[in-house]
C-alpha cells in the first residue's frame, strides 16, 4: 500500500521486531508500570498518522486497531490537531462542573440532537466510557427511583466498580473485586449467525426475552423494580456480535411496558464506526440514555451521556467530574463531529462493506474461520476449530494476531476466539486490500 505522500509502502518492517529502542523502552516501562495492562504485542509507538503507526526503531505498521476503536478520524488529523492547538492556546482547564465555556456549551449541543426525542435533550460530560456508564447507572436509579438493573452476558461496560457490575466479559475482569454493586442480573445477549440484521429476526432473541420475563421478571425480580435494561447496540469487547434485527426492537418495547428505561451503551460502536452516528439507529428504536466515549473526541480522552431532560433531572451536587469536558477536548471532539458528517461515516460504510467481503472470501478458502459479522468498520472474524460445531479456537486466534503484527499489520482480539477490525474511519480501499492480503498469508501459514 503506497502512502499518500508519496513515502515507501507500508507496513514497513526495518528491523526485527521489536528493534532495539522499543525494546528498550518496553523493558524500562515493565519495571515502573502496573501488571495489570494488557499488552498484546511488542510495539512500542513513537508517532501515527492516518491508519500508520511508527514504532521507535522505524518500522511502520498498518493500523487496524485505533488506538481500541478510539482515533476515529485517523491519527493525528491534521484538522483534529489544529483546533486542539487552537484550544490550547486559550484555556487549557476550568472545570465545567462549576464554571461555564464555550466549546463545553457548543459540544452539548451538538451531542444533544443525538436523540430526536422530540423533547429536548441534556448532556453530562465524563473522561471515558467506563465514567459515562457509572454516570448512566446512577442516573437510571436516581430517576426511577429502582435500583435493580438488568444487563447481559459477553457485554463490557468498564472496570470501575459500577461499569464492572454490568460486565459479564471475562472472569478475570471481576475475579478479587467483590462484592460489587448489587440488585444487577445477566442474561444471555442474542446471536444467530443465521438471522443476524434479516426481518424475521431469530430464535435466539425469544431465548433472551423468555429468560428476561419468564425467568427474571417470575422468580428472581419484579419489573416494577427494575430502573433499566443497559445494552450494547453491538456488543464490543464480547466478540463484535450483531443481534438479531429484531432484538432490539422487542427489548424496548419490553422496557416501555414496565417503564424501565433503556440504556445504550455506544462506546465502542457508536461515533460513525458502523456508518451511523449512532449503531443503535441500524435497529430502528430510540434510547432513553445514550453512553459515549472512545471515537468521539479522536484519541482524547472524553466521555458523555446524551438522556431526555425529563430523565437527566438530578439536582445539583448529586453527580460531578473535575475534567469531564474540558475544553481541549472538546474542542477536538467538535471537529471529530465535523469530519464524521463531512464524509467519514459514508467511508465507513463502503470501506466496511469491502472488508466484510473480502474477510468472506477468505472464510470460502479457510476452514478456520467460523464466521465474519459486523457493520461499517466493526468486523468480526470468528476463528474456529471446525465449522460444523463453531468450537471456539482462541490460542489460533491469538497466533494469527501475532503473526499479522509481525507482519506489520495491528490487529486486536474479542471474545472467545475472534480477531476483530475497528481501523481509523480515514481507512482507503487500499489498506483494506493490503489488510486482506497479510490475513490471507497468516491463514495459509498458520
Amino acid at each position: 500500500m503506497l502512502r499518500p505522500d508519496g513515502g515507501d509502502p507500508v507496513p514497513k518492517l526495518v528491523t526485527p521486531l521489536p528493534g532495539p529502542k522499543s525494546r528498550a523502552l518496553i523493558e524500562a516501562d515493565e519495571r515502573v508500570t502496573s501488571p495489570s495492562y494488557t499488552r498484546v504485542y511488542p510495539l512500542a509507538v513513537k508517532s501515527g498518522s492516518g491508519a500508520v503507526i511508527e514504532d521507535l526503531d522505524g518500522n511502520q505498521f498498518l493500523d487496524f486497531t485505533a488506538g481500541i476503536a478510539v482515533c476515529s478520524t485517523g491519527h493525528c488529523h491534521p484538522r483534529v490537531v489544529a483546533a486542539i492547538q487552537r484550544q490550547a492556546e486559550r484555556l487549557l482547564h476550568m472545570s465545567g462542573t462549576d464554571f461555564y465555556y464555550e466549546p463545553q456549551q457548543q459540544l452539548a449541543e451538538r451531542l444533544s440532537r443525538f436523540l430526536p426525542s422530540g423533547e429536548p435533550n441534556r448532556v453530562f460530560f465524563t473522561n471515558s466510557g467506563a465514567e459515562a456508564v457509572e454516570a448512566a447507572f446512577k442516573l437510571a436509579r436516581h430517576h426511577t427511583k429502582r435500583k435493580h438493573v438488568i444487563a447481559f452476558y459477553g457485554a463490557f461496560h468498564g472496570r470501575t466498580m459500577g461499569a464492572l457490575s454490568l460486565t459479564g466479559s471475562k472472569v478475570t475482569q471481576r475475579k478479587d473485586f467483590g462484592p460489587l454493586v448489587p440488585e444487577v442480573s445477566h442474561v444471555e445477549f442474542p446471536y444467530c449467525h443465521r438471522c443476524e440484521l434479516r426481518p424475521e429476526g431469530g430464535g435466539c432473541c425469544d431465548k433472551t426475552l423468555h429468560q428476561i420475563k419468564e425467568l427474571l421478571f417470575h422468580k428472581t425480580v419484579a419489573p416494577s423494580e427494575v430502573a433499566a435494561f443497559i445494552v450494547e447496540p453491538i456488543q464490543g469487547e464480547g466478540g463484535y456480535i450483531v443481534p438479531p434485527a429484531d432484538f432490539h426492537r422487542k427489548l424496548h418495547a419490553l422496557a416501555r411496558e414496565h417503564g424501565i428505561l433503556y440504556v445504550v451503551d455506544e462506546v465502542q460502536a457508536g461515533m460513525g464506526r458502523t456508518g451511523k452516528m449512532l449503531a443503535i439507529e441500524h435497529f430502528g428504536v430510540e434510547p432513553d440514555i445514550v453512553c459515549l466515549a472512545k471515537g468521539i473526541a479522536s484519541g482524547m480522552p472524553l466521555g458523555a451521556i446524551v438522556a431526555r431532560a425529563s430523565i437527566m433531572n438530578w439536582p445539583p451536587g448529586s453527580h460531578a467530574s473535575t475534567f469531564g469536558g474540558n475544553p481541549v477536548s472538546c474542542a477536538a471532539a467538535l471537529e471529530t463531529i465535523a469530519l464524521l458528517e463531512e464524509g467519514l461515516m459514508q467511508n465507513a460504510a463502503e470501506r466496511g462493506a469491502q472488508l466484510m467481503s473480502r474477510l468472506q472470501d477468505l472464510m470460502a478458502r479457510h476452514a478456520c474461520i467460523g464466521d465474519v459479522r459486523g457493520l461499517g468498520l466493526m468486523v468480526g472474524m470468528e476463528i474456529v476449530q471446525d465449522r460444523q460445531t463453531r468450537q471456539p479456537a482462541p490460542k489460533q486466534r491469538d497466533a494469527i494476531v501475532q503473526a499479522a503484527f509481525e507482519k506489520g499489520l495491528l490487529l486486536l482480539g474479542c471474545g472467545e476466539s475472534t480477531v476483530r477490525f475497528c481501523p481509523p474511519l480515514v481507512v482507503d480501499a487500499d489498506q483494506i486490500e493490503t489488510a486482506v492480503r497479510i490475513v490471507d498469508e497468516v491463514l495459509g501459514e498458520c
